[in-house]
């Protein structure tokens, strides 16, 4: 087998915990290679980890991000790159459930950003792409034969998927261009310099600090651990004697419950572990078991060094001998860590946090979730509520805003723009609402069909917006109502026009006409996964406000023709306070939210025309006539209400509310 000798290497993520000890045994190693070494500094990265390299004539720092396609093609280009062993990622499991996007900005893109320079400068003679062994999902507990490298990938949190989909770009550029990639997946690593959101240095830390260990569900989960400066050998004779277009394992068959590498911490320490260890939530979705197949990388000679007894115990003795060498690091200590480096994000008392948990173990079980936004008195109290509202520049956004005012309720609306998380952060730091209302959205000016033009701009709010509020709210405990559409369905053979049988929370949607009602049904599909989110079918809304635009009733009454079919409808006058309320009931979910019942627009011209012109006249044409002078397919269907009424038995049918909020309020023609 031929050994591969790079001359010019360069590392991304390098200053990070693996990344920073290959890079400096290469530097240490192979003195005629110059190692070029690229990170943005990110919270879990540090520039005391290439300490041991600073003072050595091969090796280059640059501070720069991956996703920087000029700076990466500068480097290639000036440097001389002819091998990159790419590391950088956004790693830890937890902070993917809470800040998913930032896991795809920079896993995805960023490596798509430097498989692209490499395509355009042609030079590249090793691409090693360092994956995770997450990306082969769950393995099952009883399996006697770990995952090979040919395995399927599956994987079931928001970080492996990053990790899994850059593979696929990494692959498709080995095929389509023929880019000379390698890939590794590998086991879970441990040693010194490895920022404490981990969990074996995050274990040692809170031991050293008399602290409880804060364990995700039962403990019984399996992981496979290796130590660092094993793993450094291991991408060190994968430089050398991988072959192109191969992936490799780099893994160990010996296997630890967490549960178990908790009581072994505890060993270390002289701590009794009925005291130390606390059973917390567990994660959204927690793998039971990673197991490789490690003889695919055994074959090319390397093999696993370090016992684990021995390994645990350097690493204990790096932390206690560097106690601060992360400076403070409370936040990472949580049993669920919030993403504390991200802009916005509002520092407290994490000590007191961690503090809590100190309660006996049988307390400790049963310690409320994070997103819970229930507050527990023995004593009754008058709930205080404050509303950070989106929307502000829109109708349903401003008429919340007017019925916060008239019951008393604080509430501001928020500045940050949807497509930025850290500014929706910054908001929620700045309100410290009780409860988010999502009113922003696209529907198009004048009308839906302008979305058909315009898909980027509506994808960028309705969907990636509408994610970042409710992935941030979810990170901050905080229930988000979510305004939505019943645009998403149209009458079919099983729900016929005229039939009285709705669509009900549970059916899929079968209206994908328009663009908006397409963007709008993905968004919905995609918030079943938030349980802090609860999401309100609103359809053609009318308010008491004729002047409106928006307003169903305005918008038909100004029109030459119109379509006479049936449909559910939305009073807001009605139904905005009742979504106030359904806030405070802490509702989540789907819920259809119109009237009961449905109306024709012939039925609600006549209305019009009793009420306040009698003179008006109209003309119909039909739903084949319409589509000739609309751009988009329009819905037309009838919705369920009765999960709605059976929680508000007081609410009106789509007539009765019609009348007493909107043509009542507004009547011009004398009662005869």
């Amino acid at each position: 087998m031929a050994t591969y000798e790079p001359k010019n290497i360069l590392i991304t993520g390098a200053a990070g915990f693996i990344a920073s000890h290959v890079a400096n045994r290469l530097v240490r190693n192979y003195p005629q290679y110059k190692i070029v070494v690229l990170d943005k500094i990110d919270y879990c990265s540090n520039l005391k980890n290439l300490n041991p390299s600073w003072s050595s004539p091969n090796f280059k720092f640059v501070k720069g991000d991956i996703a920087s396609a000029d700076l990466v093609n500068y480097l290639l280009i000036t440097e001389s790159i002819d091998t990159i062993m790419h590391f950088a990622a956004q790693t830890h499991v937890d902070n993917s459930f809470g800040n998913s996007f930032e896991f795809t900005k920079n896993n995805i893109y960023g490596t798509h950003v430097l498989l692209e320079a490499c395509k355009v400068t042609g030079q590249i003679r090793r691409f090693i792409h360092v994956s995770t062994d997450e990306v082969y999902g769950e393995t099952d507990e009883d399996a006697v034969v770990g995952n090979h490298e040919a395995s399927q990938l599956l994987p079931t949190n928001p970080y492996s998927a990053t990790k899994a989909g850059a593979e696929m770009l990494v692959m498709a550029y080995g095929r389509s261009y023929g880019l000379p990639v390698i890939t590794t997946r590998g086991n879970n690593v441990y040693g010194p310099n490895q920022f404490p959101e981990k969990l074996i240095p995050k274990f040692i830390l809170l031991a050293m600090r008399g602290l409880p260990l804060p364990i995700h569900g039962d403990g019984s989960n399996v992981r496979s651990y290796l130590y660092c400066e094993d793993v450094a050998e291991a991408f060190e004779v994968v430089l050398h004697k991988g072959e192109v277009g191969h992936v490799y394992n780099i893994g160990t068959v010996k296997e630890r419950r967490v549960i178990d590498v908790a009581k072994d911490i505890c060993k270390l320490f002289g701590l009794d572990t009925e005291e130390v260890i606390r059973f917390v939530e567990n994660r959204p979705f927690n793998d039971q078991r990673y197991f490789l197949d490690d003889q695919k990388l055994k074959r090319l000679g390397w093999a696993e060094r370090t016992p684990w007894e021995e390994g645990l115990k350097k690493t204990m003795e790096w932390y206690t001998t560097n106690p601060d060498y992360w400076g403070d690091v409370t936040g990472a200590l949580l049993p669920h860590p919030r993403m504390l480096m991200t802009p916005g994000v509002e520092r407290h008392n994490w000590a007191e946090e961690i503090k809590s948990l100190t309660s006996s173990p049988a307390e400790a079980s049963t310690i409320a979730p994070a997103t819970s936004t229930k507050s527990i008195s023995d004593a009754p109290q008058k709930p205080s509520y404050r509303f950070l509202i989106y929307g502000r520049t829109g109708w349903i956004g401003g008429l919340l805003g007017k019925i916060c005012d008239k019951q008393g309720i604080p509430y501001e609306y928020g500045k940050g723009r949807l497509e930025e998380p850290s500014q929706l952060l910054e908001d929620i730091r700045n309100v410290k609402p009780t409860h988010v209302f999502n009113a922003a959205g696209v529907t198009g000016r004048p009308n839906v069909d302008w979305c058909e033009t315009h898909k980027q701009d509506t994808i960028r709010t309705n969907v990636v917006g509408t994610l970042n509020l409710a992935d941030v709210c979810r990170e901050q405990g905080l229930l988000m109502i979510n305004y939505a559409t019943g645009c998403i369905f149209e009458y079919d053979a099983k729900h016929p026009e005229g039939s009285g049988i709705g669509f009900k929370e549970e059916d899929t949607p079968n209206f994908m006409g328009s663009f908006y009602s397409k963007t709008k049904a993905m968004v919905e599909e995609l918030l079943k996964e938030y349980d802090n989110v609860c999401t309100l079918r609103v359809r053609m809304p009318i308010s008491s406000d004729l002047s409106n635009p928006r307003n169903f009733i305005t918008k038909i009454a100004r029109y030459d023709k119109v379509v006479n079919i049936p449909n559910s409808m939305t009073i807001l006058d009605e139904l905005l306070p009742i979504s106030i309320e359904m806030a405070k009931r802490d509702c989540r979910g789907i819920w259809n939210f119109t009237n009961p019942g449905v109306v024709s627009h012939n039925e609600i011209l006549e209305m019009y025309k009793k009420y306040i012109n009698p003179d008006f006249k109209w003309t119909n044409f039909t739903l084949e006539e319409q589509a000739k002078v609309i751009v988009a397919p329009r819905s037309n269907n009838e919705m369920d209400a009765s999960k709605l009424k059976a929680e508000f038995p007081e609410l009106l049918s789509i007539k009765d509310s019609l009348i007493k909020y909107v043509f009542e309020p507004n009547r011009k023609v004398p009662v005869n």
